[in-house]
């Protein structure tokens, strides 16, 4: 709790509009109850409203200081549906194809941050990942100036010892299977910002492989070498100030001990704070098997590179771990720009 704890404190200073999309899920409505109860902004559940009151009230949830939006009786509908038929017009769209997605609570929440009517976006916990991020890329979009959208879980482990006290970014966990060497140095450099924004100290990036720094000619050991340079690279010419290293073995990145063995000039390996994965099998595996085992709080998808603050939670969710999401999204849109320069200048459909 040291990490998220103080991830509440700072976005109760900036309290936020988060929008959920599955505004009749019992652990939804308990983690937006505590959203609210915590002075962190504004909940927005999305569902009919008797619905929403119904599910509530066998909770035993009080909705005050709650907002309850039913897409298909909304004002803002007909607006809603005119601005997807102009971003999706080159796919072709009609105008009652574009309703019939703008009725759709994950549609609808999408638009309502990207017309800047909600700060960010929390879905996911009765939704496979293609229904939360397939409205969010036709809708959102990446950033400018960004190619790669990714996404990274947040840990927050018992021993202090581990990364920034406790606390680990993981990335890529959620949406790219094969990343190209240009993408995962894309994916080391918005998980390294998302960790200085949190942290408030220097991101120590580890690119991870089965190799430490070893003369391997396999393919996929030559790809995170080469996105190891990249994301140096471009992180110099950005003017961001991280620390990157790889390829590195997981326990040479973590442990003081092996990294003094074998990297001993190394200004990353046995400090790491932000875990860089070959692939998603890797990156899956691991964050699970860390929440698990390891009995780690874990909070994620958040959503990187997106023009708009996002999160894709996982099925497996409690409310705590709904509720830490939330409040990493909120203060995220804090400073979204300092993160991903002109973020969020145009609504959805301008250029």
């Amino acid at each position: 709790m040291r990490f998220i704890g103080g991830v509440i404190e700072k976005l109760q200073r900036h309290p936020k509009r988060i929008v959920f999309p599955e505004g009749t899920e019992p652990r939804v409505l308990q983690a937006a109850r505590q959203f609210h109860s915590l002075r962190l902004g504004v909940p927005i559940l999305l569902g009919e409203r008797s619905a929403v009151k119904e599910a509530a009230a066998a909770l035993n949830v009080s909705l005050e200081g709650i907002r309850i939006i039913n897409p298909s009786e909304s004002p803002d509908l007909d607006s809603f549906v005119k601005r997807f038929e102009m971003i999706r017009r080159s796919k072709g769209i009609k105008e009652q194809e574009a309703r019939e997605a703008m009725t759709k609570p994950n549609y609808f929440g999408a638009m309502m941050v990207g017309m800047r009517q909600a700060d960010g976006l929390i879905s996911g916990t009765n939704e496979i990942s293609g229904s939360v991020l397939r409205p969010l890329f036709q809708i959102i979009k990446v950033a400018p100036r960004t190619t790669t959208a990714s996404s990274c879980m947040v840990m927050e482990v018992e021993d202090s010892r581990f990364g920034d006290r406790g606390t680990l970014f993981l990335g890529d966990c959620g949406v790219i299977p094969d990343p190209t060497v240009e993408q995962l140095a894309d994916i080391g450099i918005s998980t390294a910002r998302l960790a200085r924004q949190m942290l408030g100290s220097k991101p120590r990036v580890a690119f991870l492989s089965f190799s430490t720094h070893g003369s391997s000619s396999q393919a996929s050991v030559l790809k995170v070498k080469a996105a190891t340079a990249l994301a140096q690279q471009k992180a110099a010419e950005e003017f961001f100030e991280a620390d990157f290293d790889g390829e590195l073995q997981v326990d040479a990145a973590l442990i003081p001990e092996i990294a003094a063995r074998k990297l001993p000039d190394s200004k990353v390996a046995g400090r790491a704070n932000v875990l860089i994965f070959p692939d998603l099998n890797s990156g899956n595996i691991a964050s699970k098997l860390i929440q698990h085992i390891a009995r780690a709080n874990a909070y994620g998808q958040i959503l990187l590179g997106l023009d708009r603050p996002a999160a894709d939670v996982s099925r497996g969710s409690n409310a705590h771990d709904i509720l830490g999401v939330a409040a990493i999204v909120g203060l995220q849109s804090i400073e979204y720009q300092k993160l991903y320069p002109g973020a969020g200048e145009h609504l959805p459909g301008e250029l």
